[in-house]
């Protein structure tokens, strides 16, 4: 007689400051790519879900929301990300807090955890970069540090870059799961429309590519996404919205080269998600202090639609 398997689900938040390894974190564990990453700080904007089925016999369902770096908002689009924060933590199981190797403590971690207890919320901490350690000691400070401010369920040493102590993660996620059903078909791997993730493609390479100030103050709004009725090519035309003339020249470029460039990667890993050879078009237009406009954060997704 067949051994009947017991299905078990969580759903994690993964949080923390800007730019400790979030967004890579849940690529690495999903082991594709749908949350952008970037060195610059606050690249994601909005909830991504990743979905995971682990386990032996992929028994357990680990459901990700990677959540933008908390930070002070400085404009209503921060002021989203950081309520898509608060949200995420009150509405998942268990959270999955990733923090740097070393450092001082950051004002945005001392804040999540204090959530944490007010909440009663279970949490695992996650040191990434320990990969940037020579002297793997110094994890014992970090993990005394921590240890002392908010009571852990675990602390896992790990290294999103190479790999080190990702399976020790996923053992302990499943280990808080609880028995239950899975809430979503065990092929699916996000919750994302192909359109959202075409469009943090794009915006991933003007962050790689563009100076400081400009990435943050610009949008991508797909507008045509459609293969072919003869099949094997995708068109995408794709609208990069920024907040100045001076950051349009500076997104097109001398003869139109850095956008170019910006498709040209893009194109890369459009064509990579999508297993479909892709046609990429982009244009660029300026839309004064969208940041700061309830419809243009709702018109590109960041607020939802009532």
């Amino acid at each position: 007689m067949e051994k009947q398997i017991t299905t078990k689900s969580a759903f994690v938040a993964i949080v923390g400051k800007p730019n400790v390894g979030k967004s890579s974190l849940l690529n690495r564990l999903l082991g594709e790519k749908i949350a952008i990453v970037s060195a610059k700080p606050q690249t994601t904007r909005s909830k991504i879900m990743g979905v995971m089925n682990a386990g032996e016999n992929g028994e357990t369902q680990l459901v990700f929301t990677d959540t933008p770096g908390m930070h002070k908002p400085r404009n209503k689009l921060g002021d989203y990300m950081v309520k898509t924060i608060v949200d995420s933590i009150g509405d998942v199981d268990l959270c999955l807090m990733v923090v740097e190797e070393s450092g001082k403590l950051h004002e945005a971690e001392l804040e999540l955890m204090e959530r944490f207890r007010k909440l009663g919320m279970p949490a695992i901490l996650a040191i990434n970069k320990i990969d940037r350690l020579p002297d793997k000691s110094k994890l014992l400070e970090r993990i005394a540090q921590f240890s002392e401010l908010y009571d852990f369920a675990g602390i896992i040493p790990v290294s999103v870059q190479d790999g080190d102590g990702i399976g020790e993660l996923v053992k302990k996620l499943c280990e808080m799961a609880e028995e239950g059903p899975h809430f979503f078909d065990d092929d699916t791997l996000t919750d994302q429309p192909e359109r959202v993730i075409a469009a943090e493609i794009i915006r991933e390479k003007m962050l790689r590519l563009l100076s400081d100030e400009v990435p943050h103050g610009t949008a991508v709004e797909i507008e045509k996404m459609r293969e072919r009725e003869d099949g094997g090519i995708m068109d995408i035309e794709a609208t990069i919205y920024c907040e100045k003339d001076s950051h349009k020249g500076i997104i097109i470029g001398k003869g139109g080269a850095m956008l170019k460039k910006i498709g040209s990667c893009a194109r890369a890993d459009l064509e990579k998600f999508l297993t479909i050879r892709v046609n990429l078009k982009l244009w660029v237009k300026v839309t004064p202090d969208w940041r700061n406009k309830a419809g243009s954060l709702k018109r590109f997704g960041y607020v939802e639609n009532k």
